[in-house]
């Protein structure tokens, strides 16, 4: 197995041999770039670089579908694998200074014409899966590679499932945060399936680092949308006491706190009356440290109706400064507090007390 992947490795290596000098490109000539007769900025391409792409101009132009042109692909992506387009002709309007016609501008896309090779030669996609991974070692945030990869997943179907959430897994213990692999993770998930575990995937990357918002994120989309566990309601309960649990253990991280108001999507009602909430906010609260999202939580659900016992009452008075009077308000108050704890954002705390309604 891994004498197959060092070769792998080494056929994603590029050729030293000038394409002038291969037998098999005897019979192609080159068309070089045309950057018109005064270029702006001319690019200082390399020697390699510009012969392989004049060698693949002339296989584009021709459109061959063969061997060595997928080959010449490779060669291509190997020295720029974000190579996307190439500008070979000037714009197709006609010449205000002599009348005559100019060849329309043409765009030249060697992943793109790959994947038209690849689908003519009917070829082994499963080995361009591993020519990908090897690319991607590299240049995991390049959106052509994701693209290219999504591709060739989808010809292959289910049989691909498992390969590419191990791929992903792989891409995203080096990268927690790689919004291309959660990306095309979760398009393997809609499209191909394998959610049978990807909520004990969530777990896992959550107990390695529970400030993970992308884990957070994940398991959102996991519980909102895997057709094995029911939906949201069915869910709720058990995350909230998940959540519950992550909030008191770091009250100071938003991930859960802003989980746990997405776990009442288009439900205010049951967020409001569930005393798991409230309870979680008043429990911050007493603690007197790390209290700014219970806060901003507390407020938001007396926005919307929450009827407060005389509990937070005193929590609130609890965390005012001595000698700043105490608005009757308790959301006014929690607004003045807010303003003192969370000076980054002082500002918006002062509007937000603007726009609350007087208390009659």
């Amino acid at each position: 197995m891994d004498s197959d992947k060092e070769q792998l490795e080494q056929e994603t290596l590029p050729l030293s041999l000038s394409l002038s000098l291969r037998p098999e490109w005897s019979d192609v000539k080159p068309i070089p770039q045309d950057d018109g007769p005064n270029p702006v900025v001319e690019i200082a391409y390399k020697q390699d670089f510009r012969e392989t792409m004049d060698y693949f101009r002339a296989i584009y132009s021709a459109k061959e579908l063969s061997p060595r042109a997928l080959q010449l692909t490779r060669e291509a992506i190997l020295l720029n694998p974000g190579n996307y387009t190439i500008k070979t002709l000037k714009i197709g309007k006609c010449d205000s200074e002599n009348g005559e016609a100019v060849t329309p501008k043409t765009f030249m896309n060697v992943w793109h014409f790959r994947r038209q090779i690849l689908e003519a030669l009917d070829a082994n996609l499963l080995e361009e899966l591993d020519f990908v991974g090897c690319i991607a070692k590299d240049n995991s945030k390049n959106y052509q590679i994701w693209h290219h990869r999504r591709w060739v997943a989808q010809k292959l179907g289910t049989s691909a499932t498992s390969k590419e959430l191990d791929f992903t897994r792989k891409i995203l213990s080096l990268d927690a945060k790689n919004y291309h692999a959660w990306s095309h993770r979760q398009w393997v998930l809609q499209a191909l399936g394998g959610w049978e575990d990807e909520l004990d995937y969530c777990q896992q990357l959550l107990e390695e680092d529970i400030y993970n918002n992308s884990a957070w994120n994940q398991r959102y989309f996991v519980i909102t949308r895997s057709p094995f566990l029911g939906g949201l309601e069915a869910m709720r309960d058990s995350e909230v006491s998940y959540t519950v649990e992550a909030i008191m253990s770091n009250p100071d991280n938003e991930s859960p706190w802003r989980y746990l108001r997405g776990l009442y999507k288009n439900d205010t009602e049951s967020w409001i009356n569930d005393p798991k909430v409230s309870s979680v906010c008043l429990k911050v609260l007493n603690a007197k440290s790390n209290h700014v999202f219970a806060l901003s939580m507390l407020l938001d659900l007396l926005c919307h109706g929450f009827q407060p016992s005389q509990d937070f009452r005193e929590a609130i008075d609890a965390l005012t400064s001595d000698s700043a009077p105490i608005d009757s308000d308790l959301a006014k108050a929690i607004c003045d507090v807010l303003q003192r704890v969370d000076m980054m954002r002082a500002n918006y705390w002062i509007w937000r007390k603007s726009k609350l309604t007087p208390v009659a």
